[in-house]
């Protein structure tokens, strides 16, 4: 700073500290910032700014607009981009005089006080005004603050609510708009917006949150959301419009997070409250009753869930009819808890003819036609059918990266079930294990170790270290992945119990057959309590417990679980599904291995045939089972 000034003024450095020692020209009273800026430098800032004032007033102008922006990256293009903005008297020369802005500009970065900055490309000599930024240090936004006159501190404020009101994009669903929001997002509460009574700065400030949900910025959405409802709650009524839908996208942002009961408890309370209202408001208990719904599900209420989740879809498509995205939204919600209650074939029709409703209405790109591709993807793998839901996946993936970007949470979830597909259909097997490991450590930088996503990718990444070898690895993350979800949704969730399943794999691979055997057991009964006996993953955990139960010499017990295990799974999944066959095949071992030899070659030799036709020759599961390995099933914690 010192340097700029002494560049652009021609003063002498020995005349320059002299008047830094005598505080010539200072306008401040304070002794020091209170921040560990000496007074040397304050008075240094005033020597520049009062030269200013002098010299080159619009540069102040400029200066003092700034201090009711938060320091770092500012929008200022938004001055010129939005003529139309009521700016106060003294400022309206902003959005008129262009060599007058040019020249102030160019003074306030010669003089080092800030640095031109230009979001996107530029297609022209000049940026275009919208593009045009300025970067203002935090310390230098500081100081400025401080030595500006503050006079007019409210009005530029109003003035940069206004600037913010007139540049927001108005779409925080579109990710084409994300780099305008972030630019808007660090200005609401310096700017006062977050206090205004403004109707139309209202509908920003949750467009900025509404963006913050949409691209994933789950931390800094949860403290906006905290600040808008500590603001509002002062003066608006916690049922109007806006505090309701604040209480929607401040719930989706929990549960995204992972606070599925933080965002249960708030969405009672405004369950609570409309219950309680003198008039009935139809769209707001629609939206209330999709936020429980969906908190029913996380919280592994799958039942209630669901009869919740009709209700409503029925609801929003005689008050909304079946175009509006509400209505698009509550049916992409019941095919989310058709899967997770096991019911796979009516979760991919529900989700398949979503996805269509979806292409016609929001069109191939949205995030949420993106997310009910997703959804079909996941029903086809689940259903056993590999090489559809790999195809299907591998293009999803692809307009993923395109649309939301390579890091985006529901990319990240998109590339991890692209794993999980390639795992399944056999033909991948070199740099799966790789992909995985990537996608983990993504997952990780993005949203943390404990979220749950994240916690599902290192539940599927050792499952696959188990599998090929890597027992110590495949322990350490299973037993963390068991831990994180214990936290996260407590002991009697049944994600929480659906991973000792895995952990009794590792077990029982590490040669720990009877404590494999008795975490296997106490797996099966409480997911049976919380699921019923024919619930996909009950039918799973059921046929590793077989195996546990044959290893430890109960061949009998195990078989007579296999013969039931085998005709639930045939009535639930189908004869032909690969879980179907993995219980024939188990079945089978234990047939033979109480010398009933007959019965067991007959479904053996049908289930290789099946295999063959359904999957092919050398699919692993086939050869798996034609080299007589014992078969076995992987919990896929989903939430």
């Amino acid at each position: 700073q010192a340097a700029a000034w002494l560049g652009e003024s021609g003063m002498e450095a020995s005349e320059y500290l002299r008047m830094v020692r005598e505080g010539r020209l200072s306008t401040v009273d304070e002794p020091s910032t209170g921040e560990g800026m000496p007074n040397t430098s304050l008075t240094s800032w005033s020597i520049l700014i009062n030269r200013l004032r002098r010299s080159q007033p619009q540069a102040i102008d400029i200066l003092s607009l700034c201090a009711s922006f938060a320091p770092g990256r500012i929008p200022l293009g938004i001055v010129r981009a939005y003529p139309q903005a009521p700016l106060p008297e003294d400022l309206r020369w902003m959005a008129t005089d262009l060599p007058a802005w040019t020249r102030a500009l160019d003074t306030l970065v010669n003089y080092s006080v800030l640095t031109r900055e230009t979001r996107g490309p530029v297609t022209s000599e000049e940026a275009a005004p919208q593009q045009e930024s300025i970067h203002m240090h935090r310390l230098v936004h500081d100081i400025v603050s401080r030595l500006t006159d503050g006079e007019h501190r409210d009005a530029h404020r109003k003035a940069v609510r206004a600037l913010l009101a007139e540049a927001d994009p108005g779409n925080p669903t579109d990710s084409r708009n994300w780099p305008r929001y972030s630019e808007l997002l660090p200005h609401l509460e310096p700017s006062g917006a977050l206090r205004s009574t403004d109707a139309r700065i209202q509908t920003t400030v949750l467009n900025c949150l509404r963006y913050c949900d949409r691209s994933g910025e789950y931390k800094a959405g949860t403290r906006l959301a905290e600040r808008i409802r500590g603001s509002w709650s002062g003066f608006m009524d916690p049922l109007s419009p806006h505090m309701q839908e604040l209480t929607t996208v401040e719930g989706d942002i929990l549960r995204r997070s992972g606070g599925f009961r933080e965002a249960y408890e708030l969405d009672l309370a405004r369950r609570t409250l409309l219950a309680a209202a003198d008039h009935p408001d139809e769209l707001g208990d629609l939206k209330s009753k999709i936020c429980i719904a969906r908190d029913l599900r996380f919280l592994g209420q799958y039942k209630e869930s669901e009869r919740l989740q009709r209700e409503v879809l029925a609801e929003a498509q005689s008050l909304l009819g079946e175009t509006q995205q509400l209505t698009l939204a509550a049916r992409h919600n019941v095919g989310v808890v058709l899967r997770m209650l096991g019911r796979y074939a009516e979760a991919y029709e529900q989700d398949a003819d979503t996805l269509s409703r979806c292409e016609n209405i929001l069109r191939p790109h949205h995030p949420s036609t993106l997310n009910s591709n997703n959804a079909v993807a996941q029903d086809l793998r689940l259903l056993g059918r590999y090489r559809e839901a790999l195809g299907r996946q591998e293009a999803n993936v692809r307009l993923h990266v395109k649309i939301l970007g390579p890091q985006h949470l529901q990319t990240l979830y998109a590339r991890s079930q692209l794993a999980l597909c390639r795992r399944r259909e056999g033909g991948f097997k070199d740099d799966i294990g790789a992909v995985m490991a990537g996608v983990l450590d993504h997952l990780e930088q993005a949203q943390g170790r404990g979220h749950y996503l994240t916690l599902s990718a290192v539940t599927n990444y050792a499952n696959y270290l188990r599998e090929h070898g890597d027992l110590d690895r495949a322990r350490e993350l299973i037993s963390e992945a068991e831990a994180g979800y214990r936290a996260l949704l407590g002991p009697a969730h049944p994600v929480s119990t659906g991973v000792l399943a895995n952990t009794a794999l590792v077990m029982q691979a590490a040669g720990e057959r009877t404590e494999a055997m008795t975490m296997l057991e106490a797996a099966l009964a409480g997911l049976t309590a919380a699921l019923g006996p024919d619930h996909p993953w009950v039918l799973g955990c059921a046929l590793n417990a077989t195996a546990a139960r044959n290893f430890n010499g109960r061949v009998s017990d195990a078989a007579e679980l296999s013969r039931d295990t085998l005709r639930r799974a045939r009535h639930v999944m189908g004869p032909e599904h690969p879980l179907t066959m993995s219980c024939q095949v188990a079945l089978a071992t234990d047939l033979r291995g109480l010398r009933e030899i007959e019965e067991a070659g007959k479904l053996e030799e049908d289930a290789l045939l099946t295999l063959t036709r359904t999957l092919g020759a050398q699919h692993p599961h086939t050869l798996s089972a034609r080299q007589r390995n014992r078969p076995y099933w992987d919990f896929e914690a989903n939430l």
